[in-house]
């Protein structure tokens, strides 16, 4: 009975010597599938009017994912509107010149101030004799004389103005007026590309991911309201240490195999980088060397559809005999 006691531990110990003669996985073949993070926010400050997706949905460029209510947008484009329209009215001003109406009423008062000169002509000569025989005093004789040059000067005003009204607006001023128009139609065009902003577009075919607001709260300018993997980007990340990274170079063949599956994916080497700090290992239980440099390895799909249904993040392996 005893010797049987003394045999089993012996058993044990040869179990557990075969055991550890198995060859153990390579764990530094483990990647991680990586996708492209698309982050999108708004360009406008607004209320969340509408989320139009959910958490996990795939969307495709040019999905509408959430709409905004601005409502100063209404006003600022009537602002802009009647901008336009006095701008227009005075640049209809510069080109057709005056009307015959005003052209008429300018005649008449150049009329009425030829008239005032011949009255005040008139009392300057009969003043100035006077003058000279000494029949009035020399105060009163230069309040006549003011008048008639103030009346002269008024209607070489008038006729330099019917002149110029005659010849139509100086060029200069219809630029001006011009210039006048396309500013307020550019203030309006911002006001309608604004508008346009309201919607939020996806910028790529991508699966969301995260939704940081809900209906009804601010959204600012530059706050990412939508996080999520853009389908199109798939690539495998692998990290490798320095003992091994000379057997791969960018261009090569490289496989890439799902667990759990029977799928395959062929790729090419994309980049081989090194790694700053050790922490950026994606094994969970690396068995590098103390004091080897770690490398990263990034392998594309050479068709992308063979990585779609992948899970960003999901492990794979690596063939450790890339092909040239």
């Amino acid at each position: 009975m005893q010797k049987s006691f003394q045999i089993l531990p012996l058993l044990l110990m040869i179990l557990v010597s075969c055991n550890n003669n198995k060859p153990e996985q390579n764990i530094e073949n483990q990647g991680k599938v990586k996708q492209e993070t698309v982050s999108v926010a708004p360009k406008i400050a607004g209320r969340i009017q509408e989320i139009k997706v959910s958490e996990g949905q795939q969307v495709y460029k040019g999905d509408t994912l959430a709409i905004l209510d601005v409502p100063e947008i209404s006003s600022k484009l009537q602002q802009a509107e009647g901008a336009i329209e006095s701008a227009r009215g005075q640049l209809n001003l510069a080109l057709n010149g005056a009307t015959s109406e005003q052209l008429d009423q300018l005649q008449g008062q150049l009329d009425a101030a030829t008239a005032q000169l011949q009255f005040a002509e008139q009392s300057f000569h009969r003043m100035k004799n006077m003058y000279e025989d000494s029949l009035v005093p020399a105060q009163q004789f230069d309040e006549v004389q003011s008048k008639y040059k103030a009346a002269n000067a008024q209607v070489q005003a008038l006729q330099a103005k019917k002149l110029e009204v005659v010849k139509g607006t100086r060029p200069e001023t219809i630029i001006s007026a011009r210039g006048q128009v396309e500013r307020a139609v550019g203030a309006k065009n911002e006001v309608l590309q604004a508008a346009k902003e309201r919607f939020i577009i996806a910028p790529a075919d991508m699966t969301i991911e995260s939704i940081a607001l809900k209906n009804g709260e601010l959204a600012t300018p530059g706050y990412t309201i939508f996080n999520g993997y853009q389908t199109s980007s798939t690539y495998f990340r692998f990290t490798i240490s320095e003992s091994r990274i000379n057997a791969f170079h960018v261009g090569l063949t490289a496989t890439v195999k799902v667990p759990y599956t029977e799928k395959v994916i062929k790729g090419k080497i994309a980049s081989v980088k090194q790694l700053p700090r050790y922490a950026d290992n994606t094994s969970t239980s690396p068995n590098y060397k103390i004091g080897e440099s770690i490398f990263e390895l990034k392998v594309v799909p050479i068709n992308e559809s063979d990585a779609s249904g992948l899970y960003a993040n999901s492990t794979v392996l690596l063939n450790p005999n890339p092909a040239p």
